[in-house]
């Protein structure tokens, strides 16, 4: 049953006023919690928390068990890698694409470029 209408009915039945209809404001959790986190600066964190889950899917097991991203930092993404050579290969021929792949689906304000640490 409608709240307002069992709230006016029972003020009917009690024998008293009924009180003034206030407007419904609530809105979804999702749109506030998505400007509490920008406000609080926490939206990249959320972003990189996604990338992070991402990561494996978009860069492939193999990639992924050699590097790992360790921060997004105002659109740049930097991934820790465990060897020089494994630094090299992804840098020099892979990048190209994992920027390409992170960017459809992340977009591009997110992610601009990837830079590899070895580390």
């Amino acid at each position: 049953m409608n709240p307002q209408l069992r709230e006016r009915i029972l003020s009917e039945w009690r024998g008293l006023r009924p009180q003034p209809v206030r407007p419904d404001r609530a809105k979804p959790v999702s749109e506030l919690l998505e400007k509490v986190m920008k406000s609080l600066g926490l939206n990249e964190r959320l972003n990189e928390a996604q990338i992070l889950e991402a990561w494996q899917e978009i860069v492939g097991e193999f990639i992924a068990s050699h590097a790992a991203p360790s921060r997004l930092s105002k659109g740049i993404l930097y991934v820790q890698v465990i060897q020089p050579t494994v630094h090299y290969e992804l840098d020099r021929v892979w990048k190209p694409e994992i920027v390409k792949k992170l960017k459809a689906r992340f977009g591009s304000k997110i992610i601009r470029d990837v830079k590899f640490r070895v580390g």
